[in-house]
C-alpha cells in the first residue's frame, strides 16, 4: 500500500482501530477520544517518517515562538468553533451579537454549550476557548 493509500485508510476507521494503527506503528497511543484529531495526528505522524520529521533546529524554532506569544481566544464574527462531544462533531458561527448553531441563534456560548448537552457548562470552556478547558 502507498503512503497515500494508507493516509486515505484512515478515514474509514473508528476510534479503536485507529488506536490499534497507533499501537502497531508508533506503541502506545495517546488518550484522546476526538476521532478526529486522532485521525489527522496518526495522518501526520505517517507521513512524517516517510517524509523526514522536522529537524531539531526547527522544532526548537517553532517551540520557542509558540512560547513566547500569548494566546488570543477571543472569537470574531465569521468564525467558526467546532467540538467533538460524544463522538460527534458540532460547529458553531460566531455572528454579529451571538452564535449560530443547528440553524438556532443564541445569546452565548454557554447557551449552546446547554444544548449540545443539556446540562450547564462555562461555554467558552466546553469549547476549548479557556484556559483549563479539557478539549
Amino acid at each position: 500500500m502507498n503512503l497515500e493509500d494508507e493516509v486515505r485508510a484512515l478515514e474509514a476507521m473508528g476510534l479503536e482501530a485507529l488506536r490499534g494503527v497507533w499501537r502497531v506503528r508508533f506503541g502506545a497511543p495517546p488518550g484522546l477520544r476526538s476521532v478526529d484529531l486522532l485521525r489527522r495526528l496518526l495522518a501526520w505522524r505517517i507521513q512524517a517518517d516517510a517524509y523526514d520529521d522536522l529537524d531539531a533546529d526547527l522544532r526548537r524554532r517553532l517551540r520557542g515562538a509558540a512560547m513566547s506569544r500569548p494566546v488570543d481566544r477571543r472569537v470574531r464574527p465569521g468564525a467558526r468553533i467546532a467540538r467533538e462531544w460524544q463522538g460527534q462533531r458540532y460547529e458553531v458561527e460566531v455572528v454579529d451579537g451571538g452564535f449560530v448553531h443547528a440553524g438556532a441563534r443564541y445569546r452565548s456560548l454557554s447557551e449552546v454549550a446547554r444544548a449540545i448537552t443539556g446540562t450547564r457548562w462555562n461555554g467558552p470552556r466546553f469549547f476549548g476557548l479557556r484556559a483549563g478547558s479539557d478539549t
